[in-house]
């Protein structure tokens, strides 16, 4: 793999441009993109893990793709708030990002981020819940996204 570059000088939030989202799982990552300007994003892909790892090279060859400024990734919790081991995988998987790819990452809670997904539509032709749909992941990727956008205090 070839080595990618970048800048370790940290963006203010407003020159922000494009960011990444991530619905971090054992099993599968969904990953969105968005733009700070229409504070809207869309789902990319899942990409599966391998040996319940993220597949750093294929999240390498998006960075290198779409050149975002941040990359924010959703940090489940239970309903009371207290934390999970998923919870844990995350935010170890946020330092990771930062580490290697040496931008800013954001975290934010996603609860519910894929129930929403499948109320927003993501539904098949007949109704059914997904839920099993690894699509799932990356319209829950883009809900996480497009809930940091609209909290500008999750950018600092």
């Amino acid at each position: 793999m070839q080595a990618l570059k970048f800048s370790t000088q940290l963006l203010s939030p407003a020159a922000c441009r494009i960011a990444l989202g991530f619905d971090f799982g054992r099993a599968r990552i969904g990953v969105a993109v968005g733009d700070t300007v229409t504070g809207a994003a869309r789902p990319l892909r899942t990409l599966p893990a391998r040996q319940q790892r993220p597949d750093w090279d294929a999240i390498a060859r998006l960075i290198a793709e779409w050149r975002p400024d941040w990359l924010v990734v959703g940090v489940p919790r239970h309903a009371d708030d207290t934390a999970s081991a998923t919870t844990t995988a995350a935010l170890r998987f946020s330092r990771q990002l930062q580490g290697r790819f040496h931008l800013p990452v954001a975290t934010i809670d996603e609860r519910l981020s894929s129930w929403e997904a499948e109320q927003r539509g993501f539904e098949t032709a007949l109704g059914h819940r997904r839920s099993n749909d690894p699509t799932l992941d990356a319209q829950a990727a883009a809900i996480i996204l497009e809930s940091w956008f609209n909290h500008p205090r999750s950018l600092a």
